[in-house]
């Protein structure tokens, strides 16, 4: 009843409803905003203005102040009354709303725990909680309540329905019966949803989990790699100042050298000097016997001291620094192996890759070192075997089912190639392409025929290289389920990795196009 009481305090007198914006005017009666301002907007043409609740006249229009008080008050209100508009009331509640516990469905009426106790007992007089939607809760064609449900057409009905109606002798259950065997079955499933929810996250911490180990051994990686190269620097820094070093003490002692060969040559400059003022004088004698009377001393014209001339004493020595640097870069070379054990890099070595005569097409061409492959127009005349393809395509001799496995090929002479890698179980003489590495399901190859693209049973996804590519990289982990593809050289990059779960043991497969020819490099 408190509540009731306070909604009439908060109730305008203009529109009978909450207030909305309230102001008051002087004389202390509050109103909605826009319902003062359009009374006042009535009262203009008569040129008096009065307060709609106390009618308190005023010649002039009166100033409406903001009540932020009362606002409050009615937003504390509504704040503590979210759900007035949506809830059931009790139907005979009538001075004030009070939400009902109970709807009889016969009666059409709602009930507060006041009014409850008061209404019939009857069977007929069916309780429910408190609802509005009373016609949903019965039944359409008999108009009666829903009382049953009935599994076979798994539908709600009424007693006439089972008694009289579509659903006369069937198996029905009372409505909290069914209700409580469906939860059951819910709850079954709710279970298993809780579980599969429960596993998924659990993948999810997995993958969040990998993806931070992965994070932490990117970080781990990269500060092996910058040491690797920072202690390769610190060789190559040691070596350029070496070989500075060299050049500089080469160039000091020809500095030095040059320096005594200047001084012998400007002292023999002013010996020179001397002899020339001295026989100016005596050719500027005129007395004949004063002139012969004096000592001339060696007038040949000749230097009294042999004048040095520029030797390899004074050039540098660029063999040595050759020497020098071709010794140094061979030592750093030969000390990558060192610096990569001391860095925790394991040994990456170039699996032995030969080329199998016995699965290569009559066309193809395999030199002695079993490392390379063209294709020729006239046929080899091999004899024929379980082995050998019908299409232009040759295999390794030797099989992966295992570990870590790295080789290169060059392609420099082939404008059209497939490289790449197959299982055992390849079909060797299927007419057409199912037979050709990329084309089915059990090879993955990397193609430049048409375009670069990367192909696995026989769909492709383009490959983007910013220059040809001459040799390709080979890097399979059996184990891992990886196999990738790289560019070596100008630059090095990679170019595709396909993922899988391998099977079977695998072959380095290559397929070659007229006139163009591969090489496994050593």
């Amino acid at each position: 009843m408190a509540s009731a009481d306070l909604r009439d305090e908060l109730d305008c007198s203009i529109c009978l409803s909450l207030y909305t914006d309230p102001v008051s005017l002087r004389c202390g009666h509050n109103f909605c905003r826009l319902c003062i301002v359009s009374a006042l907007d009535a009262q203009e043409a008569a040129g008096v203005y009065s307060c709609p609740d106390c009618r308190e006249e005023s010649p002039q229009r009166p100033a409406l102040e903001k009540n932020r008080k009362l606002a409050n008050i009615v937003e504390r209100f509504l704040s503590s009354q979210p759900d007035m508009e949506s809830r059931i009331f009790c139907t005979y509640c009538i001075k004030s709303p009070v939400p009902a516990v109970r709807t009889c469905l016969h009666c059409e009426a709602s009930f507060c725990e006041e009014h409850l106790p008061r209404h019939s007992k009857s069977p007929e007089h069916t309780l429910v909680g408190p609802t509005v939607t009373l016609e949903e809760r019965k039944c359409s064609t008999h108009h009666e309540a829903l009382k049953y449900y009935c599994p076979v057409d798994g539908a709600c009905i009424c007693v006439s329905c089972w008694v009289a109606g579509d659903h006369k002798g069937h198996d029905v259950q009372l409505l909290t019966v069914a209700c409580e065997k469906e939860k059951e079955k819910i709850k079954t499933v709710l279970e298993e949803l809780k579980f599969e929810r429960e596993e998924a996250g659990r993948r999810v911490q997995n993958l969040k989990d990998h993806e931070t180990e992965q994070r932490e051994t990117s970080a781990a990686l990269t500060e092996k790699v910058s040491g690797l190269f920072t202690d390769l620097r610190e060789k190559l820094d040691g070596l350029e100042k070496r070989i500075q070093d060299e050049i500089t003490r080469q160039q000091d002692q020809v500095s030095l050298s040059v320096s005594d060969l200047v001084r012998q040559v400007e002292l023999h400059k002013d010996e020179l000097t001397k002899k020339i003022t001295q026989f100016e004088g005596l050719c500027n004698i005129s007395d004949p016997l004063t002139f012969l009377q004096e000592d001339c001393g060696d007038i040949s014209g000749k230097s009294c001291d042999v004048i040095g001339e520029v030797g390899d004493a004074q050039c540098l020595d660029e063999s040595i620094v050759s020497l020098l640097l071709h010794s140094g870069l061979l030592y750093v070379a030969s000390s990558l192996i060192a610096l990569k054990i001391k860095r925790q890099f394991s040994e990456m070595e170039k699996s032995d890759v030969l080329l199998d005569k016995d699965t290569a097409h009559n066309k193809i061409i395999i030199s002695k070192n079993l490392r390379s492959a063209s294709y020729t127009a006239t046929s080899q005349n091999r004899p024929d075997g379980p082995k050998r393809f019908t299409s232009r395509q040759v295999f390794s001799s030797r099989s992966f089912s295992s570990g870590r496995h790295y080789w290169e090929v060059d392609v420099s002479q082939a404008e059209r190639w497939v490289i790449g890698v197959a299982g055992e179980s390849l079909e060797r003489e299927v007419d057409g392409n199912k037979s050709i590495i990329g084309r089915n399901n059990k090879s993955w190859a990397l193609t430049v025929n048409a375009g670069f693209k990367a192909r696995h049973n026989n769909v492709e996804q383009h490959v983007v290289s910013e220059s040809p590519v001459q040799t390709v990289g080979i890097y399979l982990d059996y184990e891992a389920g990886r196999l990738s593809f790289y560019q070596l050289r100008d630059p090095i990059r990679h170019l595709h990795t396909f993922t899988a779960s391998f099977t079977e043991p695998l072959y380095a497969a290559f397929l070659l196009f007229p006139d163009s020819s591969i090489r496994i490099m050593k």
